[in-house]
């Protein structure tokens, strides 16, 4: 493992792609010229019928690179694996825990980019990394007690893909009780412990730091604001689980006599600069709560159907005012064409009347959105200005050919899946090209023998 992340080159001459189709926002437009210098988007010229002498063309349906807004890397050695039996999300849980209990840094390095490296491959140009696994078996801290959280930085800079590393405050196993032998792994004590550990974490220019709340039930109640006043001072993100399962409710008012939101606004956790994730169980007043304070809401729907969570009141939380944004979470699957659809389609079958969301807004959730949840508000969009984060999608797959292009919107959100991105730039480089990653060639085998290692 690299000792250090290692910065995502930018571009220092100006390079020219030709779009064959560019979503730009609220609509598709044919032939656009994107300029680019210095990782950023210079210019967006449209009307341009060919590529322009030395352009590099991009055909298919090219969109702002996709947000992964809510990430635990290491569940990806789940897939399939879990799959066996029956069960709740608390019996799933016992799983993670074994394949936590043998990740070291070097293994989580591993590990973590060949998940980035498929996320590339998939159109993803940031991920949100919801990351507790702080120390050594037992609770031991390593000799750089953020060994865990720098794999994970060097990972995502090796697969060429911009990070939030959300460190987490995760200090109980449930409301009063101390962490068990599990968790001794995700626990710095006490919140004060924690911040002053995050605080050794910086930035870079592929990597910003935040923070989360793991959940009410794994932070006592006088000690949520801690984590909150770190994120403030910071101005950074912060995330929290919240109301994923009906029994943290019950646990909370058992304990609190409130509910998870509502404890979570009392301590300040609540605001514009927070995202709530799954908010799958929430009471109209939570759902106020949320939306009046501008608490963004991050969907993870194909996690939340694996494990049969249930689906989550995101057309209310949006009314109400709540940005949405989309994570592949446990990865179940990582695609975020088929988060942004199952989102529209869980809402089909929960109300059984169809078009709660355009695909536009669809897609919105998947770029522009999902970046100003992880900190990167100057990304998302094809403007002069935004990071040249790009990401094309084939047009002429068994999965997507027919439609007219002026529909691609719809067919990359209700056709497409990850299969179809043809290529990946990041800050104007290109990280997949035709299809295949160009830092990590074979991504199947890094995965295979990353999670080989970790296997019980």
């Amino acid at each position: 493992m690299p000792l250090t992340p290692q910065a995502t080159p930018t571009q220092t001459t100006t390079t020219t792609y030709w779009l064959e189709h560019a979503w730009l926002g609220a609509h598709v437009e044919p032939g656009v010229a994107v300029e680019v210098a210095d990782g950023r988007i210079t210019a967006v010229r449209q009307g341009v019928p060919a590529p322009p002498p030395g352009a590099e063309a991009l055909y298919g349906l090219t969109i702002p690179g996709l947000a992964n807004a809510h990430s635990h890397a290491f569940h990806r050695a789940l897939r399939g694996t879990v799959q066996v039996g029956s069960g709740t999300f608390w019996t799933w849980r016992e799983v993670m825990y074994g394949v936590a209990e043998r990740l070291t840094p070097d293994s989580y390095y591993a590990l973590a980019r060949a998940v980035y490296a498929e996320m590339a491959l998939a159109g993803i140009t940031c991920v949100g990394e919801f990351h507790y696994l702080h120390h050594a078996p037992g609770g031991t801290r390593y000799d750089d007690p953020n060994a865990m959280g720098r794999a994970l930085l060097a990972a995502a800079a090796d697969a060429g893909i911009r990070i939030t590393l959300l460190d987490t405050a995760y200090l109980s196993a449930g409301f009063g009780d101390p962490p068990n032998r599990h968790q001794l792994r995700f626990s710095d004590g006490t919140a004060d412990a924690w911040a002053e550990r995050a605080d050794a974490l910086k930035g870079s220019e592929h990597a910003r730091i935040g923070a989360a709340v793991h959940s009410v039930r794994a932070v006592p109640a006088g000690e949520l604001g801690t984590v909150a006043d770190w994120a403030r001072r910071r101005e950074a993100p912060l995330h929290v689980h919240l109301s994923e399962q009906t029994a943290e409710n019950d646990a909370c008012r058992a304990a609190h006599g409130r509910t998870p939101t509502q404890l979570l606004a009392e301590h300040g956790v609540l605001g514009p600069r927070t995202t709530a994730v799954h908010a799958t169980h929430l009471t109209d007043q939570d759902i106020a709560l949320l939306g009046g304070s501008t608490t963004g809401v991050c969907m993870c729907p194909t996690t939340e159907r694996d494990l049969a969570d249930g689906i989550g009141p995101a057309v209310a939380l949006q009314e109400q005012g709540s940005p949405l944004s989309l994570g592949s979470d446990s990865h179940a699957v990582v695609d975020l064409l088929e988060e942004a659809r199952a989102m529209e389609l869980n809402e089909r079958l929960r109300t059984r009347t169809r078009g709660h969301w355009t695909a536009a807004a669809l897609l919105r959730a998947a770029t522009a959105d999902g970046h100003a949840a992880l900190g990167w508000d100057d990304a998302g969009t094809l403007a002069p200005g935004a990071l040249a984060d790009l990401t094309t999608i084939r047009l002429d797959s068994v999965r997507t050919a027919g439609p007219l292009p002026r529909l691609g919107a719809e067919t990359a959100v209700f056709a497409a899946t990850a299969a179809d991105v043809r290529h990946t730039i990041v800050a104007g480089r290109q990280i997949v090209r035709e299809g295949t990653h160009t830092g990590v060639p074979d991504v199947p085998t890094a995965l295979a023998d990353a999670i080989a290692a970790v296997r019980g």
